[in-house]
């Protein structure tokens, strides 16, 4: 049976769309996930939703308890994961506002926890991930994008750093020349760990900035940030209230 988390500040856990409404707080083998879990139905689809940061978003980028929240995913019958994201612009292309469905990353975060076999007693695991974001999922995210009319790249390597401060002038243009295209601090830990438990993950992100690379216009700044995200998360909503049944029509 699908069953379909969604992690993000996406807001529709307070939808009055989701029928069946429960709220499970659980602990796993590697702590508590950031919050609690959001369960229902989105239509005929089960969903569960978990606020990567927390509700009050008191939780910084590195101490997210990534290992807790997608196991805990996993532990409640997750069958596929999708996420949202802010991300900062590394393209001239890519405008504020704009939606992305990245198709790689490049991860540059420094003192994250990756990984969910901390020795390899039971046996060596070496996750294979030329191909990181699972190709259905953002396939029916395009999908939906479009038929909502919605700006949209329909691929992007998403470069994942360390936080919570953001770049340098010169890292800016270094993750440019590197080939990232956008820029952020949460996704690539995700993506691996729901890797190495079998999960399909793929994410939609929303671009608010140009980052630090752009000369003669002034840096991101958080507010920059919140007034783009309160102006487009109705997007994100509306992608996710309708790729949901998609999902679970071919699943």
């Amino acid at each position: 049976m699908v069953k379909i988390a969604i992690i993000g500040g996406s807001g529709l856990e307070k939808s009055n769309h989701i029928q069946s409404v429960s709220v499970k707080e659980l602990s796993t083998k590697w702590g508590s996930p950031s919050s609690p879990i959001t369960e229902g139905m989105l239509g005929n689809v089960p969903v569960a939703f978990l606020s990567r940061h927390g509700y009050d978003h008191s939780i910084p980028p590195t101490q997210v308890n990534n290992r807790a929240n997608i196991a805990a995913l996993k532990e409640i019958g997750c069958t596929h994961i999708l996420s949202s994201t802010a991300v900062g612009s590394l393209r001239e292309e890519i405008h504020p506002g704009h939606l992305v469905i990245p198709d790689q990353f490049i991860d540059f975060t420094k003192r994250r926890v990756c990984t969910y076999y901390d020795d390899f007693k039971d046996g060596i695991h070496h996750v294979s991930l030329a191909d990181p974001f699972d190709e259905i999922l953002r396939q029916d995210l395009i999908q939906i994008c479009k038929k909502l009319h919605f700006e949209h790249h329909t691929k992007a390597t998403v470069v994942t750093i360390e936080g919570p401060r953001f770049s340098t002038r010169a890292e800016s243009h270094m993750f440019r020349i590197l080939g990232a295209d956008i820029i952020n601090m949460s996704i690539a830990p995700e993506a691996i760990l729901a890797a190495e438990l079998g999960i399909p993950y793929a994410t939609i992100a929303m671009s608010t900035d140009y980052d630090a690379w752009r000369q003669n216009v002034e840096p991101v700044s958080w507010e920059e940030i919140l007034a783009v995200m309160d102006k487009n998360t109705q997007k994100v909503q509306q992608v996710f209230a309708e790729v949901v049944s998609l999902i679970a029509a071919h699943a």
